[in-house]
């Protein structure tokens, strides 16, 4: 019996260039916008042979060629541009002694010496009304006095959150370490030396030919930007199998002054981190869990406004944190605006697209007050995984999106469980799903990442199979049950 170690293994041969993929994607694309037009020329070839009273056998010759197109035309771009599966993730569910409740977290920001009682009290608030339960976690360097936010242990923390995640991946399909053609880790605020990757390529002795990358400074979005980075990268690489890790290194991120815009992130913040096998090899169909059907990604950061909506900074005395302003929703709304409308016009049926844009036209030319119509994009789409930047954003998506109460209910939950675990945080509100055993053979997933830049990416993906058995492992295994909570 053939192990899962040999259904994705590194057993193939070397990998095409660029040049050949590229050509492939070009006339993949040009046949799949031409077919429309090729069958309206045929239909009016067939009307002009009608009309001449050909012989009736000419008439065969059009009907072939539209066949041939139309038959071979798919299977063309499917070997052009491939597929890229998901085949599974794993999520890290922190050990139970680093949680961080409330009154836990506020005595000890009061016991360190280095916060004014406004400084507490205004973080009070935003833990009240965060939409984060008492369950959410720290890393073990923020629950000493004083903190010890050294070098030394935010090493000790990536080791914590990283391994225990790639460990599980591992053991949920079946690979060896030296099946990984390609490792991605994204951790937005540390870049040590050597880097993440190397950390994890030399704990698990991967090859020396693999290709390794890491991503920073990239915020919340990074988790989604990574799978785009991937899915991009084997298009290219045929035969490949891909490992994405994402991850947020708090123990260097805490601010310790007392500007208010800085203190947010000390309450909303909290520790997690996430694993993902792609591939793009065929024979892995079987085994994965989903498909991608396609990513996309927009950014604003040309508008000085929108750059520096949330930006790392020193305060007045030298403090170092991040920045959010007050206008990072509006900047939030217009980079989302922009994504989603891309991404509308590549998978919204023809119905959708015809009355949104009679509704622009309409304000345009005739009623400037009215009102743009919002596609529904539960037609093509079945599940929503929305940034959980806190409660107020999860809520201003799902009403820009028109969604309802079930749509942003993984985001709610996830950020009630476990708080913002900024580019991770998607793939538990996927695992949610997933243990309420929502998400069904050929059902569609939009993955949707936010984040500093300002930056948006947009990553869909369709179930291959049955997804059962998940409430039993999982960052969910001791509470799924009593998920959803009501909240106000």
């Amino acid at each position: 019996m053939e192990t899962p170690t040999k259904l994705i293994g590194s057993d193939d041969p070397i990998n095409p260039s660029s040049t050949v993929v590229m050509s492939k994607h070009l006339i993949s694309n040009f046949l799949e916008h031409m077919r429309f037009p090729i069958l309206l020329a045929f239909m009016a070839l067939e009307l002009l042979l009608f009309l001449q009273r050909w012989d009736p056998v000419f008439h065969l010759i059009p009907l072939s060629c539209f066949l041939v197109v139309f038959m071979l035309g798919p299977v063309f771009v499917w070997k052009a541009a491939g597929h890229v599966y998901l085949v599974d993730f794993s999520c890290l569910k922190p050990p139970d002694f680093c949680r961080v409740p409330f009154a836990s977290f506020l005595e000890h920001a009061s016991m360190i010496g280095i916060f004014d009682k406004e400084s507490i009290d205004f973080m009070a608030k935003i833990l009240a009304s965060s939409g984060q339960s008492e369950e959410t976690y720290l890393p073990p360097a923020l629950h000493y006095i004083p903190l010890r936010t050294d070098y030394e242990e935010s090493i000790k923390e990536v080791q914590m959150v990283l391994f225990p995640v790639v460990d599980d991946l591992l053991k949920r399909t079946g690979i060896s370490p030296l099946d990984i053609d390609i490792l991605i880790v994204n951790c937005s605020g540390f870049c040590p030396v050597p880097s993440l990757s190397s950390i994890v390529v030399n704990k698990y002795g991967m090859r020396c030919d693999i290709k390794t990358f890491n991503i920073s400074g990239m915020g919340c979005s990074a988790g989604a930007l990574g799978i785009d980075l991937a899915r991009n990268l084997l298009q290219v690489h045929k035969n490949s199998n891909a490992v994405v890790l994402s991850t947020e290194i708090l123990s260097t991120g805490w601010y310790s002054g007392h500007e208010r815009a800085k203190l947010l992130l000390n309450c909303l913040f909290r520790m997690g981190s996430s694993a993902a096998l792609l591939t793009n090899r065929k024979r892995a169909y079987r085994q994965s869990k989903y498909r991608l059907v396609c990513s996309f990604r927009t950014q604003k950061a040309s508008d000085d406004r929108a750059y520096s909506s949330a930006i790392r900074e020193e305060d007045s005395n030298g403090k170092l944190g991040v920045t959010l302003k007050r206008d990072l929703l509006q900047v939030a709304g217009e980079i989302l605006r922009t994504n989603v409308t891309v991404l509308g016009s590549r998978m919204l049926p023809f119905s959708e697209k015809f009355r949104h844009g009679v509704s622009i036209a309409w304000m345009k030319y005739f009623d400037k007050l009215a009102e743009i119509y919002v596609p529904n994009f539960k037609t093509v789409i079945q599940h929503f995984c929305l940034p959980t930047s806190g409660r107020p954003v999860i809520r201003e998506i799902t009403k820009g999106l028109k969604l309802g109460k079930l749509d942003m209910e993984a985001a709610l939950m996830t950020l009630h469980r476990f708080g913002n675990q900024s580019s991770s945080s998607l793939w538990y509100e996927l695992s949610y799903m997933e243990a309420k055993e929502r998400v069904k053979k050929g059902d569609t997933v939009w993955l949707l990442g936010m984040g500093s830049g300002p930056k948006c990416t947009s990553i869909i993906l369709e179930c291959l199979r049955p997804i059962t058995g998940e409430s039993s492992r999982g960052p969910w295994v001791s509470s799924i049950h009593r998920y959803p909570i009501v909240a106000d």
